[in-house]
């Protein structure tokens, strides 16, 4: 009989992966904050998307709640979110008198400097991005009504009618697929050629290196599976892009106990990545796991180099 393990899964490991410099940032906000100021912290919404880091935080004596009403200590610190909120939830916490703390990310914060920039310039300004995001909500929170039009793909880039006069300009949500982006700014481009652009692409750096990653990976594999969570935007664009490069299968999970084991068959070569708010921990858990089940090869597929770290608030500096 044929023992299945002398076939080993090839396992091709891609860097970048994994936690970015604002993810970072972020958790670290909320851990020196409960360390300078003790627990109850309160939370604005998942402070990044994964369900492994908030529960983290909550043990240690984070309080996540969706809006400030939901504060009634109003003396405890808030943290806003990595993902950036609207302007109307900041002038809420100054009424109220709140000590907020904001973890946006540096990245989406110089997209709201942006938008505000165009705005303050008479131009009217098209947002590339997925509706109901947080970080689209809180982009176009940052300007009156009607200040932003969303777009959220190509035919709605060949749609968008923006009113007359004044100019017009765009921006992008960071996480996007750089390829899906690239789509809809050509047609923009060709439709506006006057469309004012940003001087440095929106899209992060974690997101363009990790989907770089994944492409490199793709057609040397037969699965490539992302670590991130399902309401995770950038996990769930690694995905995308492994399939749209030639992967012929590829899957988001939250953790090793969401593999489908029937999938996997000795001899495959699986990739596996992961979104930029997963924990390297989670990664290795699901290493672990293929090597319960199989013999295992683990091969490092790196393609870049990151060495980015965002500092934190001057309050939280030790």
């Amino acid at each position: 009989m044929n023992d299945t393990r002398q076939q080993p899964i090839r396992i091709l490991l891609a860097a970048p992966r994994g936690f970015c410099a604002g993810v970072v940032r972020a958790i670290g906000i909320v851990e020196k904050a409960l360390e300078k100021y003790g627990a109850p912290v309160y939370v604005r919404h998942e402070i990044v998307h994964n369900r492994h880091v908030v529960e983290g935080l909550k043990a240690k004596g984070a309080v996540f709640v969706e809006e400030l009403d939901d504060i009634e200590d109003t003396s405890r610190p808030v943290i806003f979110s990595a993902h950036g909120v609207p302007r109307a939830v900041h002038d809420k916490a100054a009424e109220r008198e709140m000590h907020a703390i904001d973890a946006t990310c540096p990245l989406v914060s110089k997209v709201h400097m942006e938008a505000e920039r165009h705005h303050e310039a008479g131009r009217h300004v098209v947002l590339i991005g997925h509706a109901g995001h947080p970080e689209v909500i809180g982009t176009m929170g940052q300007l009156p009504q009607g200040a932003i039009t969303l777009v959220t793909s190509e035919r709605e880039a060949r749609e968008i009618t923006p009113p007359d006069g004044g100019g017009l300009a765009y921006v992008t949500q960071t996480t996007l697929s750089v390829d899906e982006a690239a789509g809809i700014v050509a047609i923009l481009k060709q439709r506006f050629p006057d469309i004012a652009e940003p001087v440095k692409d929106d899209i992060c750096y974690a997101t363009t290196n990790r989907q770089r990653a994944v492409k490199a990976l793709a057609e040397k594999c037969d699965m490539i599976l992302v670590v991130g969570a399902p309401n995770s935007s950038n996990s769930r664009r690694l995905v995308e892009v492994a399939l749209g490069s030639g992967c012929p299968r590829a899957m988001l999970v939250q953790a090793a106990d969401e593999v489908d084991w029937a999938m996997v068959r000795p001899g495959m070569t699986i990739g596996l990545t992961a979104g930029a708010s997963a924990p390297e921990v989670l990664v290795e858990g699901v290493i672990d796991a293929f090597a319960e089940r199989h013999a295992i090869h683990v091969e490092l597929a790196q393609v870049s180099e990151e060495n980015i770290s965002f500092r934190l608030p001057k309050e939280l500096r030790d």
